[in-house]
């Protein structure tokens, strides 16, 4: 991790982004606004994936940025 200080919230999604990629749908609503500064941070990076073959639905998901 960075030098960079997080907050309670924060530090709980990247804990959870550590641990592998993450869709944004299943972080509850005080996570889910750590998101934002976590991106700005450059901690981490959202990316859209087709997640059905019969749907054309795009679902977000949550990653370490590289």
């Amino acid at each position: 991790m960075s030098d960079k200080k997080l907050s309670s919230a924060e530090q709980k999604v990247y804990d959870r982004v550590c641990q592998g990629d993450i869709m944004c749908k299943d972080l509850t609503p005080w996570e889910s606004g750590a998101v934002p500064s976590l991106v700005r941070k450059g901690l981490v990076e959202i990316y859209k994936m087709n997640v059905s073959t019969s749907r054309v639905r795009m679902l977000k998901f949550m990653r370490l940025k590289t």
